[in-house]
């Protein structure tokens, strides 16, 4: 009885990690590459009631007899499906149609990785602009240094291919490369890599190195599209339906251990 109280409660503790992450996701709908957290739950240790045996003619028993222990959550996996392209009025949004990863360095001077193109030139000082996400980090090119171009070159008539090559016009109006290109990046394992918030991730054993699309032959480069941002890949319609699963399992545990309550009550009124 005492067991049953307590797998019920897993499953509500799991339940309730569940609704936490469909509600983050449904919070993020709006975040510029945000990608979708999923749940993903394992059943815990089972206790014996009867091992594989024979009866007393000798035939072997087909199976033993098990009962779980509850739930837990295994992981909180992260979507990363491409999220749609939206047209914005900026110049130094950037959407990345592939598998890429832009980079920045942090405030730490590590390196962090993002989704999120909402980008805009900064003063650097020394007479110099520098390209920065909104939090004023760094943007990092293909070698890994930050992204500068001298101050009297104006922002708005600055370009970007697809390969992610900037770009300046001359004083015939054609665009001219700079030699520097936005870097790119991709992982092996992209669910691996560690979430800081504010849209950015960090390298670990799990994700494996950081590969560069400049350097290496055996990825598929990635494109980069000026004038847009990718939007979260949240569907609002699955992450409801999820959440009324999730709500309908968190009750159905509340009523087993209501349920178990009510017999060890019965249990302990037959000694009267």
């Amino acid at each position: 009885m005492v067991r049953s109280l307590w797998t019920a409660a897993t499953g509500m503790i799991a339940q309730q990690t569940n609704v936490d992450t469909i509600a983050n996701n449904l919070a993020n709908v709006n975040t510029v590459g945000y990608k979708t957290k999923v749940n993903e739950f394992k059943s815990l240790l089972y206790q014996n009631l009867q091992t594989k045996t024979t009866s007393s003619d000798g035939t072997p028993k087909p199976s033993s007899a098990q009962v779980g222990l509850g739930v837990r959550n295994a992981s909180i996996d992260s979507i990363f499906k491409q999220g749609a392209p939206q047209a914005v009025q900026s110049d130094t949004a950037f959407a990345i149609d592939g598998d890429g990863f832009f980079a920045v360095r942090g405030g730490d001077g590590e390196r962090k990785y993002t989704r999120n193109g909402n980008f805009v030139w900064a003063l650097a000082g020394a007479n110099r602009i520098e390209l920065t996400n909104s939090d004023g980090l760094p943007v990092l090119s293909e070698t890994g240094q930050p992204i500068r171009l001298p101050n009297n070159y104006i922002a708005s008539r600055v370009t970007v291919t697809g390969d992610g090559t900037i770009c300046y016009p001359d004083e015939n109006n054609n665009p001219q490369s700079l030699g520097i290109r936005i870097g790119l990046y991709q992982f092996n394992n992209p669910s691996g890599l560690d979430k800081e918030g504010d849209s950015l991730y960090t390298v670990t054993n799990a994700s494996g190195p950081a590969l560069n699309e400049a350097t290496n032959a055996n990825i598929s480069p990635s494109k980069v599209l000026q004038g847009y941002l990718e939007a979260s890949n949240v569907q609002v319609v699955d992450e409801m339906v999820n959440l009324i699963v999730a709500q309908r399992a968190y009750e159905m545990n509340s009523k087993a251990i209501t349920a178990s309550d009510e017999m060890l009550q019965q249990a302990n009124a037959l000694r009267r």
